[in-house]
C-alpha cells in the first residue's frame, strides 16, 4: 500500500535486475504448467480475492496451470521477486511499477489494472471536520511518516494554494491495529489517513468514521497485475490465462461476497477472525472485502466499464505526473509504456461467460 520508501529500495531492486539471469524455480505438476504469482502483501487475507479465488474456483487449473500464490512482503519486494526470476506475475501497486521502469528502468509492465487508489481521510462520523480546508491545526495519525498517504495528501494540499506546514496539520505515527483506534478515541488525533483495508479494520473494532476523499485520488491506477516485458512477449498465453482467472474471480466476488468470505476461510482457515462469533467474523470480514471490491469496482469503471484490467495510459500518466510533482520519481515516460503490449489483451483476458461466473456465484456453488 505504500507509494514512499520506494527511492531508497532502487539500489537492491538494480542489483535484482542484474541477477535476473537466475531461474525461477518451477515443479511441473502432471499436465499442469507450474506459475508463481508473488503478491504484495504479508497475508493473503480476505483483501486479496481476485488473487485467492481462483484457487479455490479452480479456474487456473482449468486453463493449464498450478499457481502459487506466494505473500512476499511489500509491493517493492515483489518486483525484486519477478526481476530475479524467482516470480512469473506479480501482484503491485502501481507507483512501484511506475518508480522501477523510471528510475530504475526494469521494464516492468502492467496486465491488468485492478483497483484505484483508495486512501481517505477518516473522521468521527459527527467530526466538524467536512473537508480539507477544515484539517487546518489538526493531528492527522498516519501508519509512519513515509506512509502513502501523506505525499496524497500534501499534493491536495498545494493544489488549494497551501502546505501541511502552512496549514499547521501534523502528522503523528501511530501504526496499525489498535494504536490508531486508540489514539483516534483518546483524542490524540482529529482525524486518521489510511488505506480502504485499515479503516474497514478500525470500523472493526468499532469506530464510526466518515471518509473524506479528495476526488483525484480515486483516478489513479493502483493495485495491479504485472509482468516484466520479456514475459508478456514470450510466454503471453500463460499471462492471458492467469490474468483471465483474476477477471472471473473479481466477478465472482462482487456477485457473492459473503460466498467469497466462505471460500477463503475454507482454503486459508487461519484468516478467520478469531475470538468472535461466526456471524461477527462474518460482518468484519465483508466490511474487509467489500472496501476491495469498492476499489476493484472503481477501477473497472476508470477504465472503461466494459473489460476487466483493461488499462488506461491517461491515468498511469495522472499517476506518474503525482509522483514526479511529491518528488518519489525525477522523469516521466510515454504512459503506454507502462503497458503490456500483448495483442488483444483485454478481449482475451475477458474471453469468458461472465453471467455464468455470477450464477455460480448467486448459487455458491464452490462454498462447503
Amino acid at each position: 500500500m505504500t507509494l514512499i520508501g520506494l527511492r531508497t529500495a532502487a539500489l537492491w531492486i538494480a542489483a535484482a535486475w542484474i541477477a535476473g539471469s537466475m531461474v525461477s524455480p518451477r515443479a511441473n505438476a502432471e499436465q499442469l504448467r507450474h506459475v508463481i504469482l508473488a503478491v504484495g502483501t504479508s497475508v493473503l487475507n480476505v483483501g486479496y480475492p481476485m488473487d485467492t479465488l481462483p484457487l479455490s474456483l479452480g479456474y487456473w487449473k482449468e486453463e493449464g496451470y498450478d499457481v502459487d500464490v506466494q505473500p512476499v512482503g511489500s509491493s517493492l519486494q515483489a518486483i525484486q521477486q519477478l526481476v530475479a526470476g524467482n516470480a512469473d506475475l506479480v501482484q503491485v501497486n502501481a507507483a512501484a511499477i511506475v518508480q522501477s521502469d523510471v528510475t530504475n528502468k526494469l521494464s516492468v509492465r502492467v496486465v491488468m489494472a485492478n483497483g484505484v487508489t483508495d486512501w481517505a481521510i477518516a473522521v468521527p462520523a459527527d467530526s466538524p471536520i467536512r473537508s480539507l480546508a477544515d484539517l487546518k491545526g489538526k493531528t492527522i495519525g498516519v501508519f509512519s511518516v513515509v506512509t502513502a498517504g501523506v505525499p496524497l495528501l500534501q499534493h491536495a494540499l498545494k493544489q488549494m494554494g497551501t502546505t501541511a506546514d502552512a496549514a499547521g496539520i501534523s502528522f503523528l505515527p501511530v501504526g496499525l491495529g489498535a494504536p490508531p483506534v486508540q489514539a483516534l478515541r483518546r483524542g490524540q488525533v482529529d482525524a486518521l489517513l489510511y488505506w480502504a483495508a485499515a479503516l474497514a479494520s478500525f470500523r472493526n473494532a468499532g469506530l464510526d468514521l466518515r471518509d473524506i476523499v479528495p476526488p483525484e485520488w480515486r483516478t489513479y491506477p493502483d493495485y495491479s497485475l504485472a509482468t516484466l516485458e520479456r514475459t508478456a512477449s514470450t510466454d503471453s498465453n500463460m499471462v492471458v490465462a492467469i490474468a483471465r482467472g483474476v477477471a472471473k474471480a473479481t466477478v465472482y466476488a462482487i456477485a457473492n461476497p459473503e460466498c467469497a468470505v466462505r471460500l477463503q476461510w475454507k482454503r486459508y482457515p487461519d484468516t478467520k477472525p478469531k475470538g468472535v462469533d461466526e456471524a461477527s467474523a462474518m460482518r468484519m470480514d465483508l466490511n474487509i472485502i467489500d472496501a476491495q471490491l469498492s476499489t476493484l469496482a472503481d477501477g473497472f469503471k476508470l477504465n472503461g466499464g466494459k473489460q476487466w484490467g483493461a488499462a488506461d495510459p491517461g491515468g498511469f500518466a495522472r499517476l506518474q505526473t503525482f509522483l514526479k510533482e511529491a518528488g518519489i520519481t525525477n522523469g516521466l515516460l510515454p504512459p503506454d509504456s507502462y503497458l503490456a503490449g500483448i495483442p488483444n489483451l483485454y478481449q482475451r483476458i475477458n474471453d469468458f461467460d461472465a453471467g455464468k461466473i455470477r450464477a455460480a456465484a448467486r448459487a455458491c456453488e464452490a462454498a462447503p
